[in-house]
Order: C-alpha cells, then sequence, then structure tokens
C-alpha cells in the first residue's frame, strides 16, 4: 500500500471528498473522477451508509485507485475499513489513537492537523501525509510557516475551501496535493457535472507541475 501511496502522490495527489454521497450512485461518480484522473477517493463516515458506499468503492477501484473514509473519529473503525479492503484513513483531526490503529490494519493514514504541535504529533505517530485543515481560513502562507517546522519530506495536503482559483498560491507556497470537497462534489450533482469540475482540477495541477 505504501509503493501505491507513494506513486499516486508523485504523479496525481489530489483527493475527491464525496460528503453525502449515497451508495447507489457513489460508482457512477467514482468512474466519472477516475476518468479525469483522480486515484484518491474517500466517503466521510458522516456520509448516508458510508460503511456501504466505501466496500463499493474497494470492490470496483482498480488497485491503482486507491478509496477509504474520511471523518475518522475512532480507532475501530479502522479495522473495519480494513476488512472492506479500504486503503485510505482521513481524519480531521489529530487523533493519536485513530493514526497508530490505521498503521496496524494496513492502512494510509492521511490526517488532519492545524497547529504546529498537531503536525509534529501526526508525523511521530505514522501520519503518511498531513491534511492541513481548513487551509483557506489560513491562507497559503501559513503553509509555508508550518512546513518550516516539520521534518524534511512531510506531505502537506491543503483541505477546506480550495478551488480552481486557489490551487496556483497553494502550489507555490509548498502544498503536495490537494483535497475538494464541496468545490468538487454536492449531494445531487450527476455524475457528468463532477467529471466536469475533476477535469479542470487535474488540467491545473498538471499546468502548475510543469511550471
Amino acid at each position: 500500500m505504501t509503493d501505491v501511496f507513494d506513486k499516486v502522490m508523485d504523479e496525481m495527489p489530489l483527493v475527491a471528498v464525496l460528503r453525502g454521497v449515497r451508495p447507489e450512485e457513489v460508482l457512477l461518480v467514482a468512474d466519472a473522477l477516475m476518468s479525469a484522473g483522480f486515484r484518491m477517493i474517500e466517503v466521510p463516515l458522516n456520509s448516508p451508509d458510508a460503511f456501504e458506499s466505501i466496500a463499493r468503492l474497494a470492490k470496483h477501484c482498480p488497485p491503482e485507485v486507491l478509496t477509504g473514509a474520511g471523518t475518522v473519529l475512532h480507532p475501530e473503525d479502522c479495522g473495519r475499513l480494513a476488512v472492506l479492503g479500504a486503503s485510505l484513513t482521513v481524519t480531521p483531526n489529530t487523533e493519536v489513537e485513530v493514526i497508530e490503529a490505521a498503521a496496524r490494519a494496513g492502512l494510509v493514514p492521511l490526517i488532519g492537523c492545524l497547529t504546529p504541535s498537531e503536525a509534529i504529533q501526526a508525523v511521530r505517530h505514522g501520519a503518511r501525509a498531513l491534511k492541513v485543515f481548513p487551509a483557506s481560513r489560513m491562507g497559503p502562507a501559513y503553509l509555508r510557516d508550518i512546513r518550516a517546522v516539520l521534518p524534511s519530506g512531510t506531505k502537506l495536503i491543503p483541505v477546506g475551501g480550495i478551488n480552481l482559483q486557489t490551487m496556483e498560491d497553494f502550489h507555490a507556497a509548498g502544498a503536495d496535493g490537494f483535497g475538494f470537497g464541496t468545490n468538487l462534489y454536492v449531494p445531487g450533482q450527476s455524475a457528468a457535472e463532477v467529471g466536469a469540475i475533476a477535469g479542470d482540477l487535474v488540467a491545473e495541477y498538471n499546468r502548475l507541475r510543469r511550471h
């Protein structure tokens, strides 16, 4: 799993956050995302029947696409995700027990943090990447500031309010990837609509990477 995650982070480190998605629509949305180039998809656990959606994603998506849960708050959820075949555990906060449970279960922990204390704690306990949240409230300069105190090579993924217009500034500040929530998907959107937005985000990331 580590090798796949490293490869995804090198090639297309964009995370789709499908908060509110339902099991009966999740595969159509996932297909649209994958066609656009996305290779990380999470379903927050406060979505309707989230574990069912995650199970369907894990079975449906190819090995080079990492799927899993967001808003993971409890260590016991990590074991359940592993049984379903999920790859990712994404949290909104820094909870040591969740990080360690995810690592034990063979999942990739993408751990939410904001302060330097939270970020360093997450890295020390096994976070593979840090989800800096809510990024838009703090701005790109904050990302640069927090990186200065982190171990070399720490992966930072700003999440929260990131959109097509703000990607460039965050990329210039040192973002290693991006997570997109309501600026990519809201309940009720068609898969075609999500795919069109995803295509624009992928194109913008590729443009930024070339410069």
